[in-house]
């Protein structure tokens, strides 16, 4: 299931997705005389990849849903973890260790560390699976905190959890009613507060690796189509699609619930009419 989920987010990101609508108005153009309607998809195709790459476009998507949470810069309460979520990871040994994560996760990390360094005593709960390599994402993680100066005996690793689901929940057993700084980027924050607060925790949100601004003043940046818009578009609809795998979930939850109650309660009233 979780393959299969990750395999049709992929689909549907804005480039795939888009690039696809293009092969159909190519094979329409190739294999029919539909001439128009292969012209209109292949325009609708080039139209929406210009559109998801520019700024102006990306941002205004993007901005609002990193501005949810501000960034984390003390709490009154004392702090007993520390929270950073998994990204992603390579192993290959012509890297420094901090290229081997990647960007995300290194301004995660870098993040959590500067809040750890600012309660002593705390722990650090660095999280993720392998992904497909020979190590787990959390003591890669755990390699690059130790390398930048964070104490071994301070460093607790989840290293099974596949999605920010099993993290919160595997988190919860850890943390208990203590306290936890939640660690990760400003656009995923939102959705990973949903479900720490469903695995019964009440974390302080520490958002990192901002991306969208509208600060930028040259217009040969702001107008030009990038990659690095492409990415803020890219992120915006990942939450999106994670948002809705959210709702969807709990919908089916509630019912399969619902179901539960209702089948106690007729063999309640059957045991009832039997006595």
């Amino acid at each position: 299931m979780f393959e299969l989920k990750k395999l049709i987010a992929t689909l549907l990101m804005p480039l795939p997705a888009l690039l696809i609508i293009g092969v159909i108005g190519l094979l329409v153009l190739w294999f029919s005389r539909k001439t128009k309607l292969a012209s209109g998809i292949i325009a609708f195709s080039f139209l929406g990849i210009f559109a998801v790459s520019f700024q102006p476009v990306s941002t205004s998507l993007l901005r609002p849903l990193e501005q949810e949470h501000r960034a984390f810069v003390g709490s009154s309460k004392p702090i007993d973890f520390i929270m950073v979520l998994g990204n992603g990871h390579v192993i290959d040994k012509t890297f420094p260790i901090t290229s081997e994560l990647s960007r995300t996760a290194l301004m995660r990390l870098a993040e959590g560390i500067r809040i750890y360094r600012m309660y002593p005593g705390s722990k650090m709960i660095l999280s993720g699976y392998s992904g497909g390599t020979t190590m787990s994402h959390a003591r890669m993680l755990a390699k690059v905190a130790l390398a930048l100066g964070v104490s071994k005996s301070d460093i607790l690793l989840l290293e099974t959890a596949k999605d920010t689901w099993e993290e919160a929940h595997q988190a919860a057993s850890v943390v208990g009613s203590k306290n936890l700084v939640l660690v990760t980027s400003a656009s995923h924050m939102s959705r990973a507060l949903n479900e720490f607060h469903q695995a019964g925790l009440d974390p302080i949100p520490a958002p990192t690796n901002f991306m969208a601004t509208n600060k930028i003043q040259q217009p040969w940046v702001r107008y030009a189509p990038s990659s690095q818009f492409l990415n803020q578009t890219e992120r915006y609809w990942h939450e999106k699609l994670g948002m809705l795998w959210q709702d969807l979930r709990n919908f089916l939850a509630n019912v399969e619930q619902k179901k539960i109650e209702k089948n106690t309660e007729e063999n309640a009233d059957a045991l009832t009419v039997a006595g």
